[in-house]
């Protein structure tokens, strides 16, 4: 379990890179100053969004399952923490409690901000990831896509590809619930498989 110094964040939103058509997951302190863009995968952004907008499915999404499955359990989500920024991928641990026990998994960091909206649970990004993106990111010499003041890296998170398909670069926070269900509804099966 990470024991350095931690800043809480929040999910600023969600974007598509117009160069790459990805998805990515915008994480801002809470003054906005410190940004920190995480590229992820369409089934994580299809969560992450379907929690942000509280669309109920017809049926459970995985992290809603497991979500639901650890309520069942008596086991809450206390927080998440990105911990590490390595070889071009983010690290995260979802820290959970039940009772007087905590329990720490790895996780993607999609995985765990998914987990972390449903149970309205802070969302923290170490120092020295911020510090290691903001390097990695200048080193790269460009900004990231409609994000030109960020000062964190753009890496994609290791085994999420980009979806086939995605065309707008609006901001996916911006849309109304209803039309995040629509976009839902018409989703491909084939467009939530990982591509080898």
């Amino acid at each position: 379990m990470v024991q350095e110094a931690a800043i809480e964040m929040f999910v600023g939103g969600l974007v598509m890179d117009p160069a790459t058509q990805a998805p990515i997951v915008v994480l801002k302190d809470e003054t906005g100053s410190v940004t920190l863009p995480i590229w992820i995968g369409i089934t994580e952004a299809t969560s992450i969004a379907s929690a942000i907008k509280q669309i109920a499915m017809a049926r459970p999404l995985t992290h809603d399952l497991f979500y639901d499955l650890l309520l069942q359990l008596g086991i809450t989500v206390q927080r998440i923490v990105i911990t590490e920024l390595k070889e071009s991928t983010y690290f995260a641990e979802l820290i959970l409690g039940q009772g007087d026990k905590i329990l720490v998994l790895d996780a993607r960091p999609s995985d765990a901000i998914a987990m972390a909206l449903r149970a309205s649970a802070p969302i923290y990004v170490t120092q020295q990831v911020l510090d290691q993106a903001r390097v990695a990111f200048a080193s790269q010499g460009t900004t990231p896509p409609s994000q030109a003041s960020q000062e964190g890296a753009a890496p994609a998170e290791e085994g999420e590809t980009e979806p086939e398909g995605a065309t707008s670069s609006s901001d996916f926070q911006s849309l109304d619930k209803e039309k995040w269900e629509e976009i839902l509804s018409q989703l491909d099966p084939d467009d939530f498989k990982y591509k080898m």
